[in-house]
C-alpha cells in the first residue's frame, strides 16, 4: 500500500473517485472543498494497493497535527466499493509512516457518518481502535429516517396553524440574499456569530452544484420569512442552515418548511438530518434545540472524532 500526498494534478481523478465511492459525498469533491483553499493548507492523500485507486483522505495540516480536513463537517477514509478490512488496515499503516516522514506528531480523524454510505464502510473505525486511538469527541446528530417518522402532538398543531394561512407560501427559490439576511439577523441575534459561508460562497457553491445545494423558503408576498438551506447527497438530505424571522416562528411557517424538507427527502428514500445540537466540542447539548428537532421524529446517531497521537 501506498500514500501519496495530493496534489491539484490529482484533481479530476479525486473527483472521479469521490462519486463511485461507497461513502463519499459532494463536500468531498475538490470543487467543494477548495472554495476554502486560502484557509487551510492541504494535506490530502490518495492511497493506491499496487496500481490501483483504493482510497481517498481530505486532509489538512494544523501544525504537527494532520486533520480530517479542517474545513468539513465529516471526511475520513473515501472508499472504493471494494476495499476490505485488510485495506483499511494497510491504508492506516502507510499514513502513519508517511506522516512521520513529512513531521506529523498526531492525528484528527472525523468519521463519516454512516447514514452517507451506500455501502457498509466502517472498518476505519476497527483500524483506529486497533492504532490505539481515543474517542475525542462525539456530535449527536438528529435524523429522521426514509419513510418519515411521527411527529409529536404540538408539532402537528403548529403544522396546522400554518396550513391554514393561504398568504404562506412555502417552496423551492434563488433569493439567496434575503434568505441570508434573516439568517445573519438570527445567527447574530442568538449567538452573535455570522454564518461559516459568506452569501458570495454559499451562491457561487449552489452555482456549482444545483442539484446538491438548494434553497427551500417560507414567504409571505415579496418577504422571505426564513428558510432551510438543503444539502443534497445519495442517502440524505441534510438541513445545513435553518432559520425564520419573528414572524415566521409566530406562524408555524419554519415548521412548515421543515415538514416539506422532511416529505422531500422520504419521498426520494433518503433519511433527512437536523445536523447536530451541540457546542463546545459535543460537550454543552442544547436540550431545548434538539427537543424541537426530534419533534419532528427525529432521533439520534452519533458523530464520532478519534485521536492518534505518538505518529510513529
Amino acid at each position: 500500500m501506498r500514500a501519496q500526498k495530493y496534489t491539484r494534478e490529482d484533481t479530476s481523478l479525486w473527483n472521479s473517485f469521490v462519486e463511485k465511492s461507497s461513502n463519499g459525498t459532494f463536500l468531498i469533491d475538490r470543487n467543494y472543498m477548495d472554495y476554502h483553499a486560502d484557509r487551510f493548507e492541504d494535506a490530502s492523500y490518495l492511497f493506491y494497493k499496487n496500481d490501483d485507486l483504493i482510497a481517498l483522505l481530505p486532509a489538512s495540516r494544523a501544525g504537527d497535527r494532520l486533520e480530517s480536513h479542517g474545513g468539513l463537517t465529516y471526511g475520513g477514509l473515501v472508499l472504493c466499493a471494494n476495499a476490505t478490512i485488510v485495506d483499511v488496515l494497510n491504508c492506516f499503516d502507510a499514513l502513519c509512516k508517511d506522516m512521520s516522514r513529512r513531521g506529523f506528531r498526531s492525528l484528527l480523524y472525523k468519521t463519516i457518518p454512516h447514514i452517507y454510505h451506500t455501502a457498509p464502510s466502517e472498518a476505519d473505525r476497527y483500524a483506529l481502535f486497533r492504532m490505539g486511538a481515543k474517542q475525542v469527541r462525539c456530535d449527536p446528530i438528529t435524523v429522521v429516517p426514509p419513510g418519515g417518522a411521527r411527529v409529536t402532538t404540538m408539532r402537528r398543531r403548529w403544522l396546522k396553524k400554518a396550513l391554514k394561512r393561504e398568504d404562506l407560501k412555502i417552496g423551492p427559490s434563488q433569493d439567496w440574499r434575503s434568505f441570508w439576511a434573516v439568517l445573519s439577523h438570527r445567527l447574530q441575534e442568538k449567538h452573535a456569530v455570522q454564518p461559516t459561508h459568506t452569501l458570495e460562497e454559499i451562491s457561487a457553491l449552489a452555482n456549482a452544484f444545483p442539484e446538491h445545494i438548494q434553497l427551500l423558503t417560507a414567504r409571505r408576498g415579496d418577504d422571505c420569512l426564513g428558510g432551510t438551506v438543503l444539502y443534497m447527497t445519495r442517502r440524505v438530505v441534510h438541513a445545513q442552515y435553518i432559520a425564520g424571522n419573528e414572524l415566521a416562528r409566530d406562524t408555524g411557517a419554519l415548521d412548515l418548511t421543515l415538514a416539506t424538507a422532511i416529505e422531500m427527502a422520504s419521498d426520494a428514500g433518503k433519511s433527512f438530518s437536523f445536523g447536530i445540537s451541540t457546542t463546545n466540542g459535543g460537550a454543552f447539548l442544547n436540550e431545548g434545540l434538539a427537543a424541537y428537532k426530534e419533534s419532528f421524529g427525529g432521533r439520534t446517531i452519533s458523530h464520532d472524532f478519534f485521536q492518534l497521537d505518538d505518529i510513529q
